[in-house]
């Protein structure tokens, strides 16, 4: 904390300085809604003729953000989604619209492209978001509901479409920033740009790294992202980028309900075993796109992906190493003048990524001091060692028509997913597989009545198969698949509107329904310990919901975002697969019709105020508030037929409220910017997230009141 106000205090005394020297000027951008155009559908078109509901985040929005790490921040004003923050770093999970949330770590069933270059694996499952650099980040848009007709088993909830900064508008140029609060928060970048001719470059890196607010938390990451865009002519335009990162995180584990007296420690578990996560990944991808003439163009991306990773935990260390090439394209066509005019696309996404794991079994050491290291006791008895092979390759065709103020929208497209697994433990290296197809499809359209009144409709199906990750945690063995999971096929139909009325007011509404067919639930097997989460088909479900984003001008300094999602998500039948009933195999009961589904909140507000003090001077205040949600997925524990000191159904939401001051300043061709954030204000304790875990241990406590300070010197 001492190191905070000292910073701040040099920061004030800049300030104070750069204000007598110079006069500033208002850098904030207006974004002209009637030009911003959206790619998320693999189809340019107008963000407020997008025939779906959308979300976009601008790079103004994202530098508003407090510690510019992780995915909440960047999406906090997103309807529709969300995320949980495991243990304060970046190791984060998310949903849209409930898809995806019963995932252990990651994004499961979102699609995630970052520069061109997706980020999902075969099965559609992203195992994080280390990669991502939030300081650098410009833009995000963001489909809600499920576009399996445009991605796949990647796009069953929704897709993330990130886009970051180029070269910039100078031959040369770079930021500097610093950040740091409380519990041992720290971030350092360090970036370079510029442009030459035909050219744009940008480089960065940056190290972050904290102590966590609860026992057992620590982490760290080191990110090296590199971009350059090449234009030689106004025909072609390629993109080519390399990142490294190499990321590092404790895992306390979750809490049960006797351990509420002390909610800053770890599990029992975490220390001795020195439970954690490591990632060290490199990703080298290009991106092009050729414009034959006004009609026809072809676009196509390549890249390679490779990594290590490791998971200790108190039955076994997990040793990963990954290779994952992939590559596509996508042609193009334009027909038609004046105000009809149609558009075509035809394409092809191909994936693939072999894993080679093997798994160790662990042993606790109760002498073992607390340090940010990687050591664990490994033993040699080898509990699994197989490798994992998966391909996936996916047709699309895509069509638009534009017909003065009405856009229709639709898209089909197949996908082929293959899964095989090699045990080498066995003598004569047995192998298995799952493969999983489907047709998917998606049929939208919008009107613009005015600015003012924009509406749309659609129609879209979601295909979410097993992810690697589920398939991987075999309930029968310590190794191959869980052979009797099976695809969740969805439809949603949504309704909305959109519209600005000048610069003073914007917004989107969107209703919708989805129904899903063989949803999942999480279970424990007997005689396995906590070593893993397995999973199974829950039967049906149907989720319902109203989504709504506001951005209000109250006076002409004065600015209201609100984000507002309504969600009821329940379970609608009962699985009737004997395999997931059979309580001599299974301890987990599957939901029954009528189950809410877990760690869905029905209510969940976002809101932020802004007041523009003078030129210098922006503060801004917010509130997050969730209502109450279920935690089990358990029927036994859903009714409240189970131990009641280790088994509650039902978690209180919360409330929070944030603070942030910013001042900005000119000096000698140095923009700069000092912040001081403070969130969680009156320091309420409140659970951040839960899991239906069997054991009980369901519990992820949120951080009390914390501060961060960050300096930014952009020339």
């Amino acid at each position: 904390m001492k190191k905070i106000i000292t910073i701040f205090i040099v920061c004030i005394c800049i300030a104070g300085i750069s204000y007598a020297q110079t006069e500033t000027t208002d850098t904030a951008k207006i974004i002209n809604l009637k030009e911003v155009v959206i790619t998320a559908n693999r189809m340019p078109v107008l963000f407020l003729n997008n025939p779906g509901s959308l979300s976009l985040v601008s790079s103004e929005e994202l530098e508003g953000v407090s510690k510019s790490i992780a995915v909440e921040e960047a999406l906090r004003l997103v309807p529709g989604v969300r995320i949980d923050n495991q243990h304060d770093g970046e190791r984060v999970h998310m949903s849209i619209r409930g898809q995806g949330i019963l995932t252990e770590r990651g994004l499961r069933g979102i699609g995630v492209i970052v520069d061109g270059i997706p980020l999902n694996d075969p099965s559609g499952f992203a195992p994080d978001l280390y990669d991502v650099d939030w300081s650098t980040v410009n833009s995000v848009e963001v489909l809600r509901g499920p576009v399996a007709g445009l991605y796949g088993g990647g796009g069953a909830g929704g897709v993330l479409n990130i886009t970051t900064n180029n070269g910039g508008s100078k031959p040369f140029g770079g930021i500097v920033s610093q950040s740091v609060g409380s519990n041992g928060f720290a971030k350092s970048l360090v970036q370079l740009n510029g442009y030459k001719e035909d050219v744009d470059y940008r480089i960065s890196y940056s190290r972050t790294g904290g102590d966590g607010y609860r026992d057992h938390q620590a982490y760290w990451g080191n990110k090296l992202y590199e971009k350059i865009n090449f234009h030689p002519n106004s025909k072609l335009t390629v993109t080519q980028i390399f990142s490294h990162t190499d990321y590092f995180q404790q895992n306390p584990e979750g809490l049960n309900l006797g351990q509420f007296d002390n909610l800053l420690q770890a599990n029992p578990d975490a220390c001795p075993f020195n439970e954690y996560q490591k990632t060290d990944r490199t990703t080298a991808g290009i991106a092009g796109t050729y414009k034959f003439n006004e009609k026809h163009s072809l676009q196509v991306n390549s890249f390679i992906r490779s990594w290590q990773y490791k998971e200790t935990s108190n039955k076994c260390a997990e040793y990963r190493n990954y290779t994952a090439p992939g590559a596509s394209f996508q042609y193009n066509l334009k027909l038609g003048e004046g105000k009809l005019k149609n558009n075509f696309s035809v394409g092809a996404d191909y994936k693939s990524q072999a894993i080679n794991i093997y798994k160790l079994q662990s042993a606790g050491n109760p002498l073992r001091e607390e340090s940010i290291d990687e050591t664990n006791v490994e033993t040699d008895s080898l509990l699994a060692n197989q490798i994992i092979n998966q391909s996936s390759i996916g047709g699309f065709a895509l069509y638009r028509l534009e017909y003065a103020k009405f856009n229709l929208f639709g898209s089909l497209r197949y996908d082929a997913m293959n899964n095989e697994l090699i045990n080498k433990m066995s003598g004569a290296n047995s192998s298995e597989s799952k493969d999983f197809t489907e047709l998917s499809a998606r049929v939208g359209a919008s009107y613009s009545v005015n600015d003012a009144l924009n509406v749309f409709a659609n129609w879209s199906q979601g295909f979410m198969p097993p992810s690697t990750e589920e398939l991987a945690c075999n309930p029968e063995a310590y190794s191959g698949f869980n052979t009797h999971l099976v695809p969740a096929l969805s439809e949603c139909y949504e309704a909305g509107s959109r519209g600005f009325i000048s610069k003073w007011l914007f917004y989107e509404v969107t209703l919708f329904q989805m129904n899903t067919e063989n949803d999942f639930f999480r279970f424990k097997q007997s005689g396995r310990g906590n070593q893993e989460v397995f999973y199974g088909n829950a039967g049906n479900s149907t989720r319902k919901g109203i989504e709504t984003y506001f951005s209000l001008k109250i006076i002409e300094n004065l600015n209201l975002q609100l984000a507002y999602t309504y969600a009821d998500y329940r379970y609608t039948s009962a699985v009737v697969d004997p395999v997931y009933t059979d309580t001599a195999y299974v301890l987990t009961i599957p939901p029954v019709a009528g189950q809410y589904l877990p760690n869905s909140p029905k209510h969940q507000l976002y809101s932020e105020l802004t007041y523009k003090i003078n030129k210098n001077f922006n503060i801004s205040v917010s509130t997050e508030l969730q209502s109450e949600w279920a935690i089990y997925t358990d029927a036994a524990a859903y009714a409240g037929e189970l131990d009641p000191s280790v088994y509650q159904n039902w978690q209180d939401g919360f409330n929070l409220y944030h603070a942030k001051i910013t001042y900005l300043w000119n000096m000698w061709n140095v923009k700069g910017e000092c912040s001081l954030a403070a969130r969680n204000i009156t320091g309420a304790t409140y659970m951040a997230f839960t899991e239906p875990d069997p054991d009980g241990n369901s519990y992820q406590p949120g951080p009390g009141r914390e501060l961060f300070l960050s300096l930014k010197l952009k020339f």
